[in-house]
This record gives C-alpha cells, sequence and structure tokens, in this order.
C-alpha cells in the first residue's frame, strides 16, 4: 500500500508522491539550488508528503528553473562591512574573532565593566 500517492491532485488538490518516489523532471528547492538553480517564479508542480502528511516538500519543474543569481561587488563588500560591525566591540572598539553577543552588548573582556 503505498500512502500519499496522487499523481492526478485530486485527493490533495495538487500532483502528491510518497518520500522517494517523485519522478525525474521535479526537484525540492534544496535540490534546485545544489544544481545551480532557483524556481525563479514558477508554480509549485507537486509536492512530496510523508511522516503521517506532517511533512513536505514541493516540487517545481527543472526545465522551467532559472540560473541563480550571484551578488554583485557591492553587495558582497556590505555584507562585509556588516560581518565586520559584528564582530566589533562598541565599547572598546576592538575587533575580536567572534561576533559580540547581542544581550550584552560587549566584548568578552568588556562584559564585566557593561554589567557588573
Amino acid at each position: 500500500m503505498v500512502v500519499f500517492y496522487d499523481p492526478t491532485g485530486v485527493k490533495y488538490g495538487r500532483p502528491t508522491y510518497p518520500y522517494k518516489m517523485a519522478p525525474d523532471g521535479l526537484a525540492t528547492v534544496r535540490q534546485l539550488r545544489q544544481r545551480g538553480l532557483r524556481p525563479g517564479g514558477q508554480d509549485i508542480a507537486a509536492q512530496i508528503l510523508w511522516r503521517r502528511g506532517n511533512r513536505r516538500a514541493y516540487l517545481y519543474r527543472i526545465d522551467l528553473a532559472v540560473p541563480k543569481r550571484t551578488a554583485t561587488p557591492a553587495q558582497l563588500a556590505a555584507v562585509q562591512r556588516a560581518l565586520l560591525a559584528r564582530r566589533t566591540c562598541p565599547s572598546c572598539t576592538e575587533v575580536r574573532d567572534y561576533y559580540i553577543p547581542r544581550r550584552t552588548g560587549a566584548c568578552l573582556t568588556c562584559e564585566p565593566e557593561v554589567h557588573p
């Protein structure tokens, strides 16, 4: 007995397959990402259900997927600046090897001074 097998979509509203039984030509977002692709605005083509229907993964057509976008040099520079700001202590202005904890707002060296 195969549970969640509904290739016509009558029972679940869209074509549905059990875990590891999806047809070729369909992939999840993670599987598309591994191939360097993204759904690109296409509608969900099918779904996979497992664990008594409590788990679901949407499937997209691989032939309609588009290449992943790459970040511009300006975007990459902005991310680097943001990550540097997370490692810079506002109290002593030292750049640390770790992210400054948000709960204290200071590096581990300055923490006793900030919260005595």
